[in-house]
């Protein structure tokens, strides 16, 4: 039986969240059915292309120019044609308008994906991005909305009719990221994926994992880490807070934690590709973002059984479990309510485990990975239909 073939236009293929959730589709659709072509518009990470485990990808990169590039849109129109793909999926404002090629080279399905808002977009507001929208709508066949949020933004504000609109959340895989023993107080550390003094016993630590960059907004973070130090003398000594990435924002919090006299209790970790072993080492998860589509953190932290804090913003509410959703989630740039929402489990341990549970079941039975797989195998078997 052939194989049904989707090229995958992306921005560049490294490491982010809408990156991750497409190696999380690839690796578990079934490779009888399938293959794959990505196509980057800015090259791709091989150390991040490595996370695809199924031997059904091939990797194109359209080696776009800064600023606007026409030779992109040629480039793209003479893959098409050598590759003959029967899906055409983008994802986000950076490669909707490749949208237009695949409409003109008659590509058989083409699927556009809202997945989250960047920083020079906050909420779908910008009025030269929501016109590109409009303008494409009629040259896209279907969409895909990770959030309530992104559905509602595609069909009150794009005018996207109702049944060209799929909810698709993304899902976790609930077995690689589970549970772990150190997050109990009182076992001795048991990762290598920390320094031994982040995970000492008794110590507890506050995580979060994302691209160093404003929309993302670790500064806010690190302000309520620095003020619960503050603020709680008496624990001070065992606060941890661990922020795994890298980018713009990296020299701001080394500057923030030195001035503030913590940088031997905050660790910088960098881009890693052990996600599930650094979030065993975690007690508390805590996303400070501005904006959000359906994080894939959250669901991974939520797997793993840590407790999640995050901004009200975006997809988050969605993902919190809700018995826990009224001191879990905060405004964007409410230091007193972070700091609050953190210190509660300074002053009561016991809810570490408690609440990680809790949160651990909601994930298994709302985010699994199989539910979002089987419904994008739904929706691209219809090219066949």
């Amino acid at each position: 039986m052939t194989k049904t073939h989707i090229m995958h236009i992306i921005h560049r293929f490294d490491t982010g969240g809408l990156e991750n959730g497409v190696v999380n589709l690839i690796n578990h659709l079934d490779e009888k059915d399938y293959r794959h072509s990505i196509v980057t518009l800015k090259g791709f990470s091989e150390a991040f292309c490595a996370r695809v485990k199924t031997d059904n990808t091939a990797y194109y990169d359209l080696e776009k120019g800064d600023g606007n590039d026409p030779k992109i849109f040629l480039k793209l129109r003479r893959l098409i044609k050598q590759l003959q793909p029967d899906i055409l999926h983008t994802r986000n404002t950076a490669t909707i308008e490749n949208q237009l090629i695949g409409w003109w080279c008659r590509v058989p399905l083409r699927i556009h994906g809202e997945h989250g808002w960047d920083v020079n977009d906050m909420h779908g507001q910008n009025k030269k991005y929501q016109m590109l929208r409009r303008v494409m709508r009629r040259f896209i066949q279907q969409y895909i909305g990770l959030s309530t949020e992104a559905i509602g933004y595609l069909e009150n504000t794009i005018s996207v009719p109702k049944d060209r609109i799929h909810h698709i959340c993304n899902g976790v895989d609930i077995s690689k990221f589970a549970p772990s023993a150190i997050h109990n107080h009182g076992d001795e550390p048991n990762s290598s994926a920390f320094p031994n003094d982040v995970i000492a016993e008794n110590n507890i630590v506050f995580g979060t994992v994302g691209r160093l960059a404003e929309v993302k907004n670790q500064t806010f973070l690190m302000e309520a880490f620095i003020r619960l130090v503050e603020t709680h003398q008496e624990q001070a000594s065992k606060l941890r807070l661990v922020i795994v990435g890298d980018g713009i924002l990296k020299p701001k919090l080394q500057e923030m934690a030195r001035d503030a006299g913590i940088s031997d209790q905050v660790w910088l970790a960098g881009n890693r590709s052990d996600i599930p072993a650094l979030m065993a080492g975690m007690d508390v998860f805590i996303l400070p973002s501005l904006a959000e589509g359906i994080s894939n953190t959250i669901l991974e932290a939520s797997a793993s059984g840590l407790p999640v804090i995050a901004t009200r913003v975006g997809g988050n509410p969605e993902l919190i479990e809700p018995t826990l959703a009224s001191n879990h989630l905060v405004d964007v740039g409410d230091t007193s309510a972070l700091v609050a929402a953190m210190a509660q489990y300074l002053e009561d341990p016991e809810l570490l485990s408690k609440n990680g549970t809790l949160v651990r079941e909601h994930c298994v039975n709302n985010f699994s990975i199989d539910t979002m797989v089987n419904k994008y195998h739904q929706l691209y078997q219809t090219v066949s239909g």
